[in-house]
């Protein structure tokens, strides 16, 4: 994908969801490498900050040890219901308390992008959005939380369910970037990007 003219786009992100994403307008990285952090919300952190912070570090950790000329894109999903942040769901017992949680309400998944270049690329420059999405699920019945929980793709999702899952089927109202909740916001990716001389579906 390098043409000598602009830098190696790396996504710092091993997210199967966001390469997919990419590709949905015709981006593929050049390389993958995926920042590994503690992504844990620290004491009094509300959602937007802990998202924008965690986008940024990620771009941060890679951009450090990226040697060439390369622009980062990273990204950070998280799940909120007003101020409370939900947890990644690693077990069935977390994902079945956050779809509890959500049954017949509202909540924000906020999406922090950060592109970032490299110290070897002086053109580029530190772009960040945020994005809001509203989410509105129908009121849940206990087979269909049992339902939602037995096809498994809640594991390692925000607020233990995916968008482009079962969970489509309960979901009465998104309201913002659909692209946002599964991982990353795409007309707002491809505006930072286009924004760094990068060229695609022209």
């Amino acid at each position: 994908m390098t043409d000598g003219t602009r830098p190696e786009l790396i996504l710092a992100s091993a997210s199967p969801r966001r390469v997919d994403l990419l590709r949905q307008i015709g981006l593929v990285p050049d390389r993958i490498d995926a920042a590994d952090l503690d992504e844990s919300p620290r004491q009094n952190e509300t959602p937007r900050l802990c998202v924008a912070r965690l986008a940024r570090a990620k771009a941060e950790a890679v951009a450090a040890r990226t040697t060439g000329p390369g622009l980062i894109l990273a990204a950070d999903t998280l799940v909120a219901v007003g101020r409370r942040i939900l947890p990644k769901a690693e077990d069935r017992a977390t994902a079945e308390r956050c779809l509890r949680l959500l049954s017949g309400r509202r909540h924000t998944v906020l999406t922090a992008v950060c592109v970032m270049p490299s110290a070897a690329w002086a053109e580029g420059r530190i772009v960040e959005r945020l994005v809001e999405t509203d989410v509105t699920f129908s009121r849940l019945t206990e087979g269909q939380i049992t339902a939602l929980l037995d096809q498994g793709d809640w594991q390692g999702k925000a607020g233990g369910y995916a968008l482009q899952g079962a969970a489509a089927s309960v979901i009465r109202y998104v309201g913002g970037s659909p692209s946002a909740v599964i991982g990353l916001p795409l007309f707002e990716t491809a505006q930072m990007l286009r924004g760094q001389s990068f060229r695609f579906l022209a």
